[in-house]
């Protein structure tokens, strides 16, 4: 990462039929560096990921990608960027080799076949490349959609949801491709829904109803959101989470295998909750490190309105 900025934009805003999908949102983001954008599903992140790219125009706000202009240079912007939807888009009747040389010539690649044939070696494609791309399986036409993105050499991904539905092998190993990609000096912004993704990227943001709640490192965040959590464990640990959750102070409560995970906002509140059960039918109860998961429903249970949170 450097110094140099590949997005500054602010006070940017988009609506659809009167809708606010995304408010008021500034974001700087620099060049090498992996942001990941969380948030609950039409919380404003593939409309900002658009509006980023020069795919669509905002409604409201100023700034520039990779240098140019998001609202005059939108066209310059696209040639610079690869973008991976959510669902796969390329044609499932031919074959990797086939639709990566397609896409080569789309781009007006002088050689489209050596083109595809790099991007066919760098994502391991090698030994399916002539197989159909309606034939792969999940993981494998996540790499070929991530080739076809890289083919023109972009210097920013835009990445929406790209490892939905895809085995832990298989996102472990694309995300390894990504870092890779962002230590050769590309910038890469990404949707998901992830806790283990959104700890695999420089920096992250919040998106809930369109707006940037939080944004920072990993780290930065967790600490800046004064979340305190416990954990619970003994011999009947599940038959006490609906108790527990009852308790005040208890923001979420969560069993992991036979842990029971609790955080909230209020210290002092929980401690003097949770004080009242060590010991009784064997529960024992320690502090623990927050996680970043805690920090977002604490997010979503302080900022965003209960009637709104299902919308």
């Amino acid at each position: 990462m450097t110094d140099e900025l590949a997005i500054h934009v602010s006070g940017l805003a988009k609506s659809f039929g009167g809708r606010p999908a995304v408010r008021d949102l500034s974001i700087e983001v620099p060049v090498g560096t992996i942001y990941g954008f969380l948030g609950p599903n039409g919380s404003g992140k593939t409309t900002t990921i658009r509006m980023l790219c020069g795919l669509l125009t905002p409604d409201a706000g100023e700034g520039t990608c990779l240098g140019f202009n998001i609202r005059r240079e939108a066209a310059k912007i696209k040639a610079e960027v690869g973008y991976m939807p959510q669902r796969f888009g390329l044609y499932e009747d031919l074959t990797i080799r086939e639709n990566l040389e397609f896409i080569a010539r789309l781009y007006g690649m002088a050689k489209p076949r050596e083109s595809a044939a790099d991007a066919i070696k760098r994502l391991g494609l090698e030994g399916r490349r002539n197989q159909l791309a309606g034939e792969l399986s999940g993981g494998w036409k996540q790499r070929l959609a991530l080739a076809s993105c890289i083919l023109h050499k972009p210097r920013l991904l835009l990445l929406d949801e790209p490892t939905a539905g895809v085995d832990p092998k298989a996102r472990r190993e694309f995300w390894d491709e990504i870092h890779g990609l962002a230590a050769g000096g590309i910038t890469v912004l990404v949707s998901t829904h992830y806790m283990d993704e959104a700890e695999r990227c420089h920096q992250i943001g919040y998106i809930a109803q369109g707006r940037l709640l939080v944004h920072g490192s990993v780290q930065e965040v967790v600490r800046s959101a004064g979340i305190s959590a416990w954990r619970i464990t003994g011999p009947r640990i599940g038959a006490e989470l609906p108790r527990i959750k009852s308790l005040p102070g208890v923001e979420m409560a969560a069993l992991f295998g036979a842990e029971l995970h609790v955080s909230g906002a209020d210290p002092a509140l929980i401690e003097k909750s949770l004080g009242s059960l060590e010991g009784e039918d064997g529960l024992h109860i320690e502090r623990v490190e927050p996680t970043l998961e805690d920090v977002f429903i604490h997010t979503m249970t302080v900022a965003v309105p209960e009637h709104e949170k299902s919308a």
